[in-house]
């Protein structure tokens, strides 16, 4: 019986040529010795694939796994080696049909159900692949939903004409004329090379991260050219694989050029004032600083547009560039160098001073946190009060005095501590109150 496929869609229309050839193809298979033949070579090159597997991967195993505390790069990459494993079997089944496949062609002429075998058991390994060796979300994702079909695709034979269906069509956009071939090999290559350059990019920065002898401003530097270097040349990657020409970007590259000159021309001096900060190191990341407008934190990130600051309550401040080199910064944690701070305190008039600075010098001496260099405590008589007599000891220490540390407040536990063994008197405040006229009379 015959239908009439004529007023059908095409896309029907053409389903139904492919079944039709498919049909025709199984009846002559079915009936051709030299099929048969074929299929039972694709069992045996199968059942040997599963013997020499078996015995290949107990074998790799014993000499590539390498030992459970080893943490080298050789090591890392044996551990590798080792997931993939689980292609032997498609991979040796590959091998053997193809063999199988020189072997049928030379004695029938023929090798068309072999040669289906070989595809489908590549696109075995594809799945295989896919399934138990990808780890990474993103490349599993395109290994489900492109790599599987494409390999499914090879495997019935319709991957070529569909490829030379999706070269036939194009798409335009004003002087850049691809086809949606390109366009869909673009889109699967731009994610794996981004893939790709995201992966170089942690590894390098890791790598630079682990350079202790480095500046940490040079190490920042470093990462930021090699990443912009890794994804440019990824960049340039993709329009190659795409064909587009290069030299029709050159117009939107005016473009950009304009939008820089009016538009973004903040963004364009603040990456510039990011690239100057890296190269000197006046401020990097870990550093405590204050800005001008007296905001201070300590900096946590740099990017090319801005650095965050997270002050000591938690917050973060982000301030661009610009503001580093334009305004005023204190930094004190330049080169990593000590800091001093004060303490200040008040003694009564009855005391005898010069007893004073040896006994909280030798106090605030004994904070572990109190350096003895550039220069050790040292208490200074700052003026005589209202109430009392007004010192203050000043102390290095390397740190900043907010934040995990309360250097003033253990200091000024130390000269209490100091000044009651001693016995000096720490003054209340007096006040003089003076009556004009008669007394108040209290009544009874």
């Amino acid at each position: 019986m015959e239908f009439d496929l004529s007023s059908q869609p095409e896309i029907v229309q053409r389903v139904a040529e492919y079944a039709l050839i498919g049909w025709d193809l199984a009846k002559s298979w079915a009936l051709s010795p030299a099929a048969w033949s074929q299929f039972a070579l694709l069992v045996l090159a199968y059942l040997l694939a599963i013997v020499v597997a078996r015995r290949l991967r107990g074998l790799l195993t014993r000499v590539i796994a390498p030992a459970e505390d080893a943490d080298t790069i050789i090591a890392q990459a044996r551990r590798t080696i080792l997931l993939g494993l689980p292609l032997l079997l498609p991979l040796l089944a590959y091998l053997f049909t193809a063999i199988g496949e020189s072997v049928v062609r030379s004695v029938f002429d023929s090798g068309a159900v072999i040669a289906f075998g070989k595809r489908l058991f590549m696109f075995l390994a594809v799945r295989t692949l896919v399934r138990e060796i990808i780890t990474d979300p993103f490349l599993k994702l395109l290994g489900r939903y492109v790599l599987i079909p494409v390999a499914a695709l090879y495997a019935v034979g319709l991957l070529d004409p569909l490829v030379v269906k999706l070269n036939e069509m194009t798409v335009s956009l004003g002087n850049i004329s691809f086809s949606v071939m390109s366009l869909v090999r673009g889109v699967i290559a731009g994610g794996v090379l981004f893939w790709l350059g995201g992966w170089s990019n942690r590894q390098t920065a890791q790598f630079i991260e682990n350079q202790k002898d480095m500046r940490p401003s040079l190490r920042q530097l470093m990462a930021k050219v090699i990443e912009f270097t890794i994804f440019g040349v990824a960049f340039l990657l993709l329009l190659n694989i795409m064909g587009i020409n290069l030299s029709a970007l050159a117009v939107i590259g005016g473009a950009i050029g304009v939008g820089l000159g009016f538009g973004l021309q903040k963004i364009a001096s603040n990456f510039i004032s990011g690239v100057i900060l890296l190269i000197e190191g006046q401020a990097t990341v870990g550093d405590f600083v204050e800005l001008d407008g007296g905001e201070a934190g300590q900096i946590v990130k740099m990017t090319a547009r801005a650095a965050i600051l997270e002050t000591f309550d938690g917050r973060w401040i982000v301030v661009p560039n610009e503001d580093f080199i334009t305004t005023r910064v204190v930094n004190y944690s330049d080169s990593g160098s000590a800091n001093r701070y004060e303490a200040p305190f008040s003694v009564s008039y009855d005391t005898d001073i010069n007893k004073v600075p040896p006994i909280i010098e030798a106090a605030v001496a004994t904070h572990p946190d109190v350096l003895d260099a550039p220069y050790p405590p040292d208490c200074e008589l700052r003026g005589f009060g209202d109430s009392g007599i007004d010192f203050a000891v000043e102390f290095w220490v390397n740190g900043l005095d907010d934040g995990p540390n309360k250097y003033t407040s253990d200091v000024l536990f130390l000269i209490w501590n100091a000044l009651k063994e001693n016995g000096i008197e720490i003054p209340y405040p007096h006040r003089v109150v003076e009556f004009k006229g008669d007394m108040p009379q209290v009544q009874e």
